[in-house]
């Protein structure tokens, strides 16, 4: 089926990124919160909640701190009241960037993003601008070591449980959903025990942009870091085309 050279790299150091800076627990911790506020703790009625245990589940966070998490939520003092935001903007080359954030104090968050934009010689559009140039699927990957399943069996059992998509790279396989069919894809996958490295909602761009100019990638990696180092950013998706 149809190739998608950029997923595996871009995933695979985003988790990297997130990992390092132990940054990806307290992003779940937040959209469980979320996920809870807007549809109650029980996962089985709950698809974003649903959703976000699956994603936490293939991030390896304990199942005593999913619990925990929903436990907090769904008490009578309740979370923090986070409002989700997203922000779309322009990077250096021509580049497209989303953000999505939670945020308890929207103003900081909104300043600190146009903060990295600013610094980084980018600039923040309005809502809509860059959406556009993006698809919203459910994102699988699976690491081929970590997979006794042949590839023509693992893609029949996702394609069976409703994904678009197969993908296959050298070290890892990519399976793409609609978001209404993800959850499905996911129950079947864990119910015939193949691990997922990630699994989550995205936003994956349409085409990539190469930035050939060594001081709009030294900019653009700017933006990019700046967001990953904010408390308040949940997501960064772009366009940027980085092999």
């Amino acid at each position: 089926m149809s190739g998608h050279s950029k997923f595996a790299n871009i995933k695979h150091k985003k988790e990297k990124n997130d990992a390092a800076k132990g940054k990806i627990f307290t992003i779940i911790g937040k959209e469980i919160a979320v996920a809870v506020k807007e549809g109650g703790p029980n996962p089985a009625n709950n698809f974003k909640l649903a959703t976000v245990i699956a994603k936490a589940k293939a991030n390896n966070m304990p199942n005593d701190t999913i619990e925990r998490g929903i436990k907090k939520a769904s008490g009578a003092d309740g979370a923090v009241d986070y409002k989700n935001i997203t922000y779309e903007g322009y990077g250096p080359g021509g580049t497209a960037i989303i953000v999505e954030t939670l945020t308890d104090n929207q103003n900081r968050t909104a300043s600190n993003v146009k903060s990295a934009f600013t610094k980084g010689s980018g600039n923040v559009g309005t809502p809509g601008c860059v959406s556009y140039m993006f698809d919203k699927k459910g994102q699988i990957i699976i690491d081929k070591e970590e997979c006794e399943m042949s590839s023509d069996d693992l893609m029949m059992l996702a394609l069976d449980a409703g994904a678009d998509d197969f993908n296959e790279e050298d070290d890892s396989y990519e399976i793409l959903t609609t978001p209404d069919a993800f959850q499905a894809v996911v129950e079947a996958l864990e119910g015939a025990k193949i691990a997922m490295v990630s699994s989550e909602i995205t936003m994956l761009p349409q085409n990539y942009v190469e930035v050939t100019d060594p001081e709009n990638v030294k900019l653009l990696q700017r933006i990019l870091d700046l967001l990953d180092e904010d408390d308040d950013v949940q997501a960064v998706y772009h366009n940027w085309d980085e092999d």
